[in-house]
């Protein structure tokens, strides 16, 4: 074990816990515990947001694909993450923030009837499993990397302090936390992008990546098919994930949600601009070509120093962290309120709160097996937004500007879109014998079954209607 990364470690956890207990508040509800009793400002909106989407295939994944594929790495998590924020601040945020809904399934109800929303709950609740599980994946190879632990404890010790301040802090708590990193994750990466404009030879970039046969490195458009694909499944899945509607309902006012979505988006083309950067000019200092373990592992280790070197590797949990507790804290309030409440009708408001605690915890170990399944960060990440893409995307988006109820449109293509990124899913772990396009290839197919079972079940209510009429 290397003894300087454990302290850090346990500076961070013993520092975490600290802000949790500061900025604790007393719960009695369900909107106190997950809704942060809708007082976040626009700064916590901006914040939580940031931090939020900015975890392991931010900083892990494309500061690896940035290093072995050069500009149009950008794609694959920047792209994504800079349409969606501008998708809601400028055309959704209003319809989402007037809705008298709490979670998704609440509005799916509304639109399509309670069946479309006991299928919707379980497509959401997977979904955050998974998501969940791959930033666990990243927080298990990452720490394995320092602490020379195995994976599997690594795995443990990493979820388990995510767990305690998720469990006992909730959602505002997971903000203040968030808030908090995101100073430091932002900090972090403005301070590794001068050192390596200092000390790597920028001149040596070019022909080096020509040498090592890296023609496209500095070509945005470079496998278009493949980035574009990748682009829309995030977009289409972070702009429907409960994740980002659970921060608008959050916030106190419409207005003050929109700034924050708003103003994460100039953000993120910086953070995104500076991560790619930093994959790019470590070429020349790492110019085998070759990754052993993630790039930002190899330089810390061996060319940061240990000052640098102590402030990234705890940025670097920071950001696999707050996109890990956000993910749980999603899971736990659709556990809550889209299953426990509707079969527990009779309730008392300080029972919600344990419920949710005790949610906290199945989310977290169902994350965690899956985990234990999976190691790889962008697989996992992928097969998460596929469940959200091709599931609930078409008619998520629907049922935001529906005037009347369309139980049979929604619900048929819940299923048809839900049932493929399951197969796709089962296939890709090798549960199911079927021979489907990987992600993200898989998408359009996906996505066509969810438009086809919309439009079949819109068609059918309108002849239907025009018949009783």
């Amino acid at each position: 074990m290397r003894i300087e990364f454990f302290i850090f470690f346990l500076a961070y956890f013993i520092l975490i816990i600290l802000v949790n207990l500061l900025f604790s508040r007393r719960m009695k509800s369900l909107e106190d515990f997950f809704l942060a009793s809708r007082s976040l400002s626009a700064p916590l909106v901006y914040f939580s947001l940031c931090a939020s989407w900015f975890g392991a295939a931010s900083i892990l994944v494309t500061t690896d694909e940035a290093y072995l594929r050069g500009v149009a790495s950008f794609w694959l998590v920047g792209m994504p993450a800079v349409l969606t924020v501008l998708i809601l601040g400028l055309i959704l945020v209003r319809a989402i923030y007037s809705l008298s809904i709490v979670t998704l399934p609440d509005l799916v109800e509304l639109r399509y009837g309670p069946a479309a929303r006991h299928l919707a709950s379980l497509l959401i609740f997977w979904y955050m499993v998974v998501f969940a599980a791959s930033q666990m994946v990243a927080i298990g190879q990452f720490l394995k990397t320092f602490l020379h632990l195995s994976y599997f404890w690594s795995l443990i010790l990493g979820t388990g302090i995510v767990l305690l301040y998720s469990v006992f802090g909730g959602l505002f708590s997971v903000v203040i936390t968030e808030s908090f990193r995101f100073f430091l994750i932002s900090a972090a990466i403005l301070g590794l992008s001068v050192f390596l404009l200092r000390t790597s030879p920028l001149q040596e970039i070019r022909p080096l990546a020509l040498a090592l046969g890296r023609t496209q490195y500095f070509d945005f458009f470079f496998d278009f098919k493949k980035n574009f694909l990748t682009t829309l499944s995030f977009t289409l899945a972070w702009t429907i994930s409960p994740i980002a509607w659970q921060r608008i309902k959050a916030a106190s006012t419409a207005q003050k949600a929109k700034k924050g979505l708003l103003s994460a988006a100039g953000t993120f083309v910086l953070l995104y601009g500076l991560v790619v950067s930093i994959g790019i000019l470590s070429l020349p200092l790492l110019s085998s070509g070759k990754l052993g373990g993630p790039l930002l592992s190899e330089l810390i280790l061996s060319k940061t120093g240990i000052f640098l070197g102590g402030i990234l590797f705890v940025a670097v949990l920071a950001a696999i962290m707050s996109t890990m507790d956000s993910a749980i804290n999603t899971g736990a309030l659709t556990l809550t309120r889209d299953v426990y409440e509707q079969i527990f009708q009779s309730r008392k408001s300080w029972g919600v709160v344990a419920v949710g605690r005790f949610s906290t915890l199945i989310v977290g170990a169902l994350a965690f097996l899956i985990a234990t399944k999976f190691q790889s960060i962008l697989k996992t990440i992928g097969l998460a937004s596929e469940i959200m893409a091709e599931g609930l995307f078409i008619p998520g988006i629907a049922m935001i500007f529906l005037k009347k109820k369309m139980p049979l449109a929604g619900l048929l293509s819940l299923i048809l879109g839900g049932s493929f990124s399951l197969a796709s899913f089962l296939s890709a772990a090798g549960l199911l014998p079927l021979r489907l396009p990987v992600w993200p290839f898989s998408l359009p197919f996906g996505l066509a079954l969810s438009l086809g079972g919309f439009a079949l079940g819109l068609a059918f209510e309108y002849l239907n209607g025009d018949k009783e009429k």
